[in-house]
């Protein structure tokens, strides 16, 4: 059955608004290579286009400027008491409404999802189920709040007693990435309206089309107007107007370490709070005790879900160089299983990365280590049976130094760089070898010896047998120039929490610092 995709506009005000200078931009289907609308060859046709080849609105600083005064309206209305001010249990209501809605239109969100960004379908599904999950979570979280109000501060001093209030931040400024496009975008809105700020939401310009029917979403449950505005297109046109206006109390961004840089430099002027999740370059360990089998299987997982674009993928494989040659030959052949098509295909577990660009890019990093001496061990190309489409072999690149392109920049996409370890010592050594510090990962089954590589990395998220599982209770962050600042779990909440101390003297006596007039 054919699914209309509907032409959206920004969402401003809890309306939908034309942009100010009217710009849109096309929308590519990376399988294709082709406008959305005018192609027919690709599974993709399910969808119907309504008149016209599929598009996004272009906001600019002028729509930022509608944007940000809406917000500013949203959390002043009646005093506050609309929403900055009013209980965690109001908010929550609305948290749990949209929640719902997300888990009704599941279907047509996870389609539109892969379509837009190239992610396979059962991943896009997976991701909305995430999606309706982080909003209930945030939900029970923003009922919490009211219990915590005014929690008592000890003091050694008797005459005086004192409380913690927790309050919005304001109005804040949420800019997200491309490969998960709903979901990080949701790390963001879900503990931002838990907290009672109102917030203006840029999604990437690559994928942004589930971020648009989340506010069809918002205004189906009647939320507030104001509260959450989106507003899509270009970054030097919509984002960077928003990380610098005046009136945003704080920006959080989740991309590339160069734009959080430029954002967190523009925040500064005005010493505006910013959180920045922003590349890794991650390693996973892999000790010679290991099942090679269940390792191989989340080595791959680690650096190919997603097509490889995820910003803690564990693509520098570190493994003991007594089984380097038989764990290579086993990830050959799980990988040679991988099935790579178009995303809206069953069974599809690898789909086409985002756009040209990024498909361009992965490629040179590849022949630059070819040039540098590195080996494609597999992959490396398009697939053979792929005419069109922005597809990438999954790859692996052996015979790797920690000089080389390839070892220190983080590729985005689905490439496996491998180095061998004699020792532990030597494995954490190299796994730490990165200016980066997000994810990190190890595989043995000496729980002991995992515990200590664990406090060992130098990273923000590790994973012992596994790689990539996140849950929204947990937090989410890195260090060095991974960024700064912990998503998700009650440490998400705080990023858009104030605390203000109150402290008040309960004492009848006079404080009797300076000497009384009455008494000279």
């Amino acid at each position: 059955m054919a699914i209309p995709i509907p032409s959206r506009q920004l969402f401003i005000d809890g309306q939908w608004r034309e942009p100010v200078l009217k710009k849109r931009i096309p929308i590519i289907n990376p399988a294709t290579e082709q406008l959305i609308g005018l192609s027919s060859l690709s599974l993709s046709a399910i969808f119907v286009v309504l008149g016209r080849p599929w598009d996004i609105p272009a906001a600019t600083a002028e729509d930022v400027e509608l944007a940000v005064d809406a917000a500013r309206r949203a959390i002043s209305r009646n005093k506050g008491k609309d929403w900055a001010s009013a209980s965690g249990a109001v908010r929550a209501k609305f948290l749990r409404a949209i929640a719902a809605k997300i888990t009704e239109r599941k279907t047509v969100l996870a389609k539109l999802e892969a379509v837009d960004c190239g992610k396979p379908l059962d991943e896009a599904a997976w991701d909305i189920d995430d999606v309706a999950g982080c909003f209930e979570y945030y939900a029970d979280l923003a009922e919490g709040l009211d219990a915590k109000q005014k929690a008592p501060v000890s003091l050694p001093m008797e005459s005086f007693k004192s409380y913690v209030l927790k309050e919005p931040v304001g109005v804040v400024g949420l800019i997200t990435p491309w490969n998960y496009p709903l979901l990080m975008a949701v790390w963001k809105v879900a503990p931002a309206l838990a907290a009672g700020c109102a917030a203006i939401l840029k999604p990437s310009e690559l994928a942004s089309v589930t971020c648009l029917e989340l506010a069809d979403v918002c205004r189906e449950v009647g939320l507030p107007p104001g509260v959450l505005n989106i507003l899509t297109g270009l970054g030097h046109e919509a984002g960077a107007p928003l990380a610098s206006h005046p009136h945003v109390d704080k920006i959080a961004f989740t991309g590339s370490t160069a734009t959080g840089s430029k954002i967190m430099a523009a925040a500064s002027q005005l010493v505006k709070p910013v959180s920045l999740e922003l590349g890794g370059k991650s390693p996973i360990v892999i000790f010679e005790d290991v099942d090679l089998d269940k390792a191989a299987e989340w080595t791959i997982f680690g650096c190919f879900w997603t097509n490889g674009q995820i910003c803690s993928a564990t693509s520098r494989l570190l493994v003991h160089e007594s089984i380097a040659a038989e764990f290579l030959d086993k990830l050959v052949r799980w990988i040679k299983n991988i099935k790579i098509s178009d995303p809206l295909e069953e069974g599809c577990r690898l789909g086409p990365v985002v756009s040209g660009g990024q498909y361009e890019k992965i490629l040179k990093f590849i022949a630059t280590a070819k040039s540098e001496g590195a080996k494609i061990v597999c992959g490396g190309d398009r697939p053979k049976n792929l005419k069109k489409g922005f597809f990438v072999e999954p790859t692996i690149i052996s015979n790797v130094t920690t000089s080389m392109q390839i070892w220190r920049e983080e590729v985005f996409g689905p490439v496996l760089c491998v180095k061998t370890f004699g020792s532990e010592e030597e494995a954490i050594e190299l796994a730490n070898d990165t200016h980066y510090g997000l994810g990190a990962a190890v595989i043995s089954k000496d729980l002991e010896r995992c515990e200590r590589v664990s406090k060992a990395f130098q990273a923000g998220v590790v994973w012992i047998n596994c790689s990539q599982p996140c849950f929204c209770q947990a937090p989410w962050g890195g260090n060095k120039r991974s960024g700064f600042g912990r998503e998700l779990g009650e440490w998400g909440l705080d990023n858009y929490l104030t605390v203000k101390q109150v402290t008040q003297y309960v004492s009848d006596e006079p404080w009797g610092w300076y000497q009384s007039p009455s008494k000279l």
